[in-house]
């Protein structure tokens, strides 16, 4: 990742006297990721050129005094396919303004819950045609969230976060909320070679209550992810699953695969199948290639795809 430019570019137009208020602190990162895929329905086969949440982000951290910084981050997804995405050039990700020190992380904004960042890294696809996403809720992304992260102490870690109403019905009961209404917390132990999470979600996206339990180990150059999740809807709606994913790394090369099903009430069934590789290019460059079949309640979607992505 390199310091920033747009901040350097707008620095260079004002004046020296604004300038000598201190360093530029911030960076600009992200990714494009894009990809030629064949989508097939049973019906229908397209071929289709996709921009996979590629990119761009501004962050910083300044120090505010020995034991206290600022931090900052503003990301937004850019659709390198078509140039926008429902109708936005620019669609917001993660953003927040918070505070960090010895107390933990304390931010506000709009951001990943708990749970979905207790996932970790054992979606192989994600962003791709087989992202858990497709197939398990509480991969959510909620606005007007308040979360705080403890130090970690002996690998040991939790976040909690809640999410303002402001007048929405964001637990989706069929009722205006005026409080900090969703909850999700999630607590954490990471090793050398083992990552263990528990989540729960309360009121998150139509979500009476979601559990989520976590598992990665890495064991030389094979690293396994496993996951159950049991969900229920206010409306009674009660669904629980399992996943489970292998990478297996070969010298630039990574094999990827991994499978999901969830099972709900009325034989509501969904499934997710992947297998996949990626080359390493250069350090921040891989070139890929997927094939995912996706099932909901009956109908099929295959997909077959390569793609390139950099990050930078």
């Amino acid at each position: 990742m390199k310091k920033a430019l747009l901040p350097l570019a707008i620095a260079a137009l004002m004046p020296a006297t604004v300038l000598a208020a201190g360093p530029i602190d911030g960076k600009v990162y992200g990714k494009v990721n894009v990809s030629v895929v064949q989508a097939d329905d049973g019906d229908d086969s397209v071929w289709e050129l996709n921009s996979n949440a590629s990119r761009i982000g501004f962050s910083g951290k300044t120090q505010l005094n020995e034991d206290l910084s600022v931090i900052y981050k503003l990301e937004y997804e850019t659709s390198v396919d078509d140039g926008e995405k429902d109708d936005q050039t620019f669609n917001q990700r993660n953003i927040y303004l918070g505070l960090t020190g010895g107390f933990g992380t304390l931010l506000a904004g709009k951001h990943d819950t708990p749970t979905k960042l207790a996932q970790n890294k054992i979606d192989l696809f994600n962003d791709l045609e087989g992202d858990i996403k497709n197939t398990f809720e509480g991969e959510n992304r909620e606005s007007n969230i308040v979360m705080y992260t403890t130090p970690e102490l002996g690998g040991f870690a939790a976040t909690l976060a809640v999410v303002a109403s402001e007048g929405d019905d964001i637990d989706g009961d069929g009722q205006e909320d005026d409080g900090f209404d969703g909850t999700s917390i999630a607590l954490s132990y990471t090793a050398d070679s083992i990552y263990l999470a528990l989540t729960n979600d309360q009121d998150i996206d139509g979500m009476d209550n979601l559990m989520r339990a976590v598992a990665q180990f890495n064991i030389a150059d094979l690293q396994l992810g496993l996951m159950y999740q049991d969900a229920e809807k206010h409306n009674g709606y009660e669904e629980d699953g399992y996943f489970f994913s292998a990478q297996y790394t070969i010298g630039k090369v990574a094999l990827n695969a991994q499978y999901g099903e969830t099972e709900g009430d009325g034989n509501h069934e969904e499934e997710t199948l992947s297998f996949g590789a990626d080359y390493k290019l250069g350090k921040a460059t891989k070139a890929f290639a997927f094939y995912t079949a996706n099932e909901d309640n009956g109908a099929d979607e295959d997909y077959f795809g390569i793609g390139l992505e950099h990050k930078f």
